[in-house]
C-alpha cells in the first residue's frame, strides 16, 4: 500500500465553548459597540483527511499532474456555499500550492505543481470527518483546465517552480479562485483575483464568461473575456483582488475587493483602511452599485497587530433582502460584522470611484466621515471563539443562529526555501483543512 494513504487519518475534536463579546450597536464604522455576556461556542469540529493531490488531480483530469511533491488535497476553504442538504457544501480550491521564496531582493512566487487545476468540491461534514462528495474541475471552453498559473507579464507575480530557480509560462486561462456561490440553474459564479474577475461558470465546471476590469486587455484565453467592470480596479493590489461573493435574494451579486486598491498609488493603498462592494446584475451583466466598507483598525482586529496592510475581506454572505455579512480578517483572526447596501451609499460613478485626489482610499478617520462609508455592526469576534482555527476564509450561514466556517490551509505549504526538503519533498506545516460550526446567542435572520 502506498505509505502516503496511510498518513495520520481524520481527527475528530470535541465541542469547545468560551467567552465571546457581541456588539450590536448600528452606526459608523469606528463605533466602539456595547458588549453582552453571552457566548458564541462551537458546536461540531471535522477536519479534512489526507488526499494525495496528484490522485485527486489526476482523478478529474488524467495526466494533469505528474508529481504532486507529497502535497495533499487543501486550500478548499476559498469559500463555503451551502449545499441542498444539510451538512453538505460546496467549496472551492484557490489556485493550487503556491509560496514565495526570497531571490536576492526579489520575491518569487512558487507553483510547486504547476499542474494542479482549481476545481470546485462538494463535501459533507459528519462524524469529525469532511467527506469529498463530488468535485468539478474548471475547464475552458475547449474542456482543457484552466490551471491556477497568472495570466499577464508586467501585471500579475511571474510563476516559478518549487524552488524559484526555474521560469513557468504564464496562462491567460490562468483562474486564482476564491468566491463561489451556486445559482438557481445549478450553475456556478466565481471570484479572481488576478483580474479581478468575476467568472461564471456552468453546473459541469466549464468557463461560460469571465467579466474583468475595462482597459485590462487579457487576450488569448479559450473562453469569452468580457471587460464589464470599472476600469478603477485596475488598481488592486496584487494576489489582494476580489475574494468574498454573495448572491443576493433577487439574483444579483456582491463581489468585495480583498484590500484596498492601490490608488492613487502604492503608498496610499498600503495604509488605506477603504475597500469596496460591488453589486454586480446578472440580468444585465454589469455593475449596478459601488460601497465604501471601513475596517477597523487592524490592532482591533488582531490586538498586536501594527500593518494596516494585513486586513483583508475574505468573505461575503447575504442574509436577506440588503443585509449581508462581511467578514474582516488578519491571517490569525477575524470579525464578522452586518451591514446594509441601502441605495443612498451608491458610490458608483461618483467623485469616490475615481483617482482623484482625495481618493476613497486616501481618506483617514475623520475624513471617512465625509463618504458614504457603509454602517457596520459586529456580529462576533471570532478570535474570542475557542476552537475556531486562523485563515477562515469561507462561512456559510446555517438555519437561524449558526455560523459554517472553512479555514484556508495552504495545502499544508510555508513560504521560504524550507517549505520543501533536499529531495523536493513538502515539509508539512500540519495545518488541517477543518471546519467549524459556531452556534451564536441570538438569530441572525
Amino acid at each position: 500500500m502506498n505509505p502516503r494513504l496511510m498518513r495520520r487519518p481524520a481527527v475528530v475534536v470535541l465541542p469547545l465553548s468560551a467567552a465571546l463579546a457581541l456588539t450590536v450597536v448600528m452606526g459608523t464604522a469606528e463605533a466602539e459597540p456595547a458588549r453582552h455576556g453571552s457566548a458564541a461556542r462551537v458546536v461540531s469540529t471535522s477536519t479534512l483527511p489526507d488526499i494525495p493531490l496528484a490522485a485527486f488531480s489526476n482523478g478529474l483530469l488524467p495526466g494533469s499532474v505528474d508529481d504532486d511533491r507529497d502535497v495533499d488535497l487543501g486550500g478548499i476553504g476559498s469559500d463555503l456555499y451551502p449545499a441542498e442538504r444539510r451538512g453538505e457544501y460546496w467549496t472551492v480550491t484557490d489556485r493550487g500550492p503556491n509560496g514565495q521564496i526570497a531571490v536576492g531582493r526579489d520575491k518569487r512566487r512558487t507553483f510547486p505543481v504547476p499542474g494542479f487545476d482549481p476545481a470546485i468540491v462538494k463535501v459533507r461534514a459528519t462524524g469529525g470527518r469532511i467527506q469529498v462528495l463530488k468535485s468539478l474541475p474548471l475547464t475552458t471552453a475547449s474542456g482543457a483546465p484552466v490551471t491556477g498559473l497568472p495570466n499577464q507579464p508586467g501585471r500579475d507575480e511571474a510563476p516559478y517552480d518549487y524552488n524559484a530557480t526555474t521560469p513557468l509560462a504564464y496562462n491567460a486561462n490562468g483562474l486564482d479562485t476564491e468566491g463561489l456561490v451556486r445559482d438557481r440553474d445549478g450553475s456556478f459564479w466565481l471570484v479572481d483575483e488576478y483580474g479581478p474577475s468575476l467568472v461564471h461558470v456552468s453546473a459541469k465546471g466549464r468557463v461560460l464568461a469571465r467579466h474583468v476590469p475595462k482597459g485590462l486587455g487579457l487576450t488569448g484565453a479559450d473562453y469569452p473575456v468580457i471587460e464589464s467592470l470599472p476600469s478603477i480596479l485596475l488598481k488592486r493590489k496584487i494576489n489582494r483582488g476580489f475574494e468574498g461573493l454573495a448572491l443576493l435574494p433577487d439574483g444579483d451579486l456582491v463581489m468585495a475587493l480583498q484590500s484596498p486598491l492601490l490608488n492613487p498609488d502604492k503608498a496610499a493603498g498600503e495604509d488605506s483602511r477603504n475597500t469596496r462592494l460591488l453589486r454586480f446584475s446578472t440580468r444585465k451583466n454589469r455593475v449596478t452599485a459601488e460601497y465604501a466598507y471601513r475596517f477597523d483598525p487592524v490592532g482591533v482586529v488582531e490586538p498586536g497587530q501594527t500593518k494596516t496592510s494585513e486586513l483583508k475581506i475574505s468573505s461575503i454572505v447575504a442574509l436577506g433582502g440588503d443585509r449581508v455579512l462581511v467578514q474582516e480578517r488578519t491571517d490569525k483572526a477575524s470579525r464578522v460584522y452586518e451591514v446594509r447596501l441601502r441605495r443612498g451609499d451608491d458610490i458608483l460613478g461618483s467623485p469616490w470611484d475615481t483617482t482623484a485626489s482625495p481618493a476613497l482610499e486616501q481618506l483617514d478617520d475623520e475624513a471617512s466621515a465625509d463618504a458614504p462609508v457603509l454602517a457596520k455592526r459586529l456580529v462576533v469576534d471570532l478570535a474570542t471563539v475557542e476552537g475556531v482555527p486562523g485563515k477562515i476564509e469561507g462561512i456559510a450561514v446555517e438555519g437561524s443562529s449558526t455560523l459554517v466556517l472553512l479555514n484556508d490551509n495552504d495545502f499544508g505549504m510555508t513560504d521560504g526555501p524550507e517549505a520543501f526538503d533536499a529531495n523536493g519533498r513538502l515539509v508539512d506545516s500540519d495545518v488541517d483543512t477543518t471546519l467549524v460550526r459556531v452556534r451564536l446567542p441570538h438569530r441572525l435572520r
